[in-house]
């Protein structure tokens, strides 16, 4: 529980709130007028009285009716969770998809509790003869609303259709997207992987927009890393469907690596939290594309490195990464400040990332024999620029060429007749 509300409290410093107190109850079912006990709201009541709060914050989602009773019985503005993330949101976004991406999230949100803005008229009832001005300003409003999300989501939609586009003009990198749990250290993972001077703040949420570098991994090979929105606990669902880059760089990169802060005593939790949340937004993705919006079809597993960040925080780094690794083969320790993500540890730090990814992209380039006609040589000088020549010997009229090549190379000579054999 106090876990929780640590994570609440974060999440009103970054809107600009000042918490000045907490409160819980325990019961086994909230109640449908006004979540809390009749007992409790008066003792709430009293609590923010005494302080001179002029805002309530609740972990749990209000439905609308429980939002404009608990408004009317404290006489403050009241607001959960869901509702503090996307106000936090709206601050943060910077790119113009960011933006309608928050402008959409909210639009919905706000659709079902439009009658919380006009209590004022709520006296005058409609129906035939008798539809009162509030009725009329109220289905106004939503009419309004409905128009508008459709035309962020038809632009949405233009978006997505010119980022693939852009997907299918970049030169053919192994990708990885970074996932992970808010403030977990995705953007510092970019920054010493790639040596940018990125955005980093420690703060949740403190970056929305996708970011793509391209980083040197060693050994000849490159990797290209997107920075994605970070995962919370009890996220907004159409918050997450609003933020369709992020999904989308997830689901067509060959692999994700997963950021976890290491020093969290509740990292396995947020763990949890990733994983869930990244295969129902597949699932859904998948079924919504299908038109199976019911079927439980389990999605597609990618490779995943699990980097332990911020792991120079932990007393015993190597001791912690033997007992990870029982559970999380592929995981690596980086750490959470530059001075020590560039200078690496014993342990590990960014060069065991940048081990690992090198490990992948020669996974996802797999050792091919290729046999070309010796008077082929455009063939040849292409294999010798597009992939990683190991070994080439002449043998009766064909070169034989050893090499690690990339799938989409590998279809293109196999369409063309040329014999490719892979190298177990």
């Amino acid at each position: 529980m106090d876990e929780h509300l640590d994570e609440l409290d974060r999440l009103a410093d970054t809107a600009g709130a000042e918490v000045v107190g907490r409160t819980y109850q325990r019961v086994e079912a909230p109640t449908p007028n006004l979540y809390l006990g009749q007992g409790k709201v008066e003792e709430l009541k009293g609590v923010v009285r005494d302080a001179r709060s002029t805002l309530v914050l609740f972990d749990e989602p209000l439905s609308p009716v429980q939002g404009q009773n608990l408004e009317q019985a404290l006489s403050v503005r009241v607001m959960d969770r869901t509702e503090v993330i996307l106000d936090i949101f709206a601050t943060r976004a910077r790119s113009a998809e960011a933006k309608m991406q928050v402008e959409l999230a909210q639009l919905e949100y706000l659709l079902p509790r439009l009658t919380r803005m006009w209590t004022h008229l709520s006296r005058i009832r409609g129906g035939i003869g008798l539809r009162g001005p509030g009725e009329t300003q109220l289905e106004t409003d939503r009419r309004a609303i409905r128009r508008k999300i459709s035309g962020l989501k038809r632009r949405l939609e233009e978006v997505a259709d010119h980022r693939a586009n852009q997907r299918q003009g970049r030169r053919d990198l192994p990708s990885a997207a970074l996932v992970g749990y808010t403030n977990a250290g995705k953007s510092s993972v970019l920054r010493a992987l790639s040596g940018d001077d990125i955005f980093v703040e420690d703060r949740l949420f403190a970056t929305l927009d996708t970011l793509t570098r391209e980083v040197d991994v060693g050994g000849g090979y490159r990797f290209r890393l997107t920075d994605t929105v970070g995962f919370i606990r009890k996220l907004p669902h159409h918050l997450v469907a609003s933020f369709r880059a992020t999904l989308e760089e997830a689901r067509e990169a060959d692999l994700l690596l997963h950021v976890i802060d290491a020093a969290h005593p509740a990292w396995e939790e947020q763990v949890e939290v990733v994983d869930g949340e990244m295969q129902n937004a597949e699932r859904e993705t998948r079924n919504a594309e299908r038109g199976t919006r019911n079927s439980n079809a389990s999605p597609d597993r990618k490779r995943v490195i699990y980097a332990f960040n911020k792991a120079d925080l932990l007393p015993d780094p190597e001791a912690f990464l033997t007992q990870v690794r029982e559970r999380y083969p592929h995981s690596v320790l980086t750490c959470s400040v530059p001075r020590s993500a560039f200078r690496v540890p014993t342990w590990g730090g960014v060069d065991a990332l940048r081990s690992a990814l090198r490990t992948s992209a020669q996974a996802l380039r797999p050792i091919a024999q290729i046999r070309v006609p010796v008077g082929d040589g455009r063939l040849l000088a292409s294999l010798h620029r597009d992939s990683e020549v190991m070994a080439e010997v002449q043998v009766d009229g064909v070169v034989e060429v050893t090499a690690r090549v990339e799938a989409p190379l590998l279809g293109r000579l196999r369409r063309a007749g040329i014999a490719v054999d892979i190298v177990p």
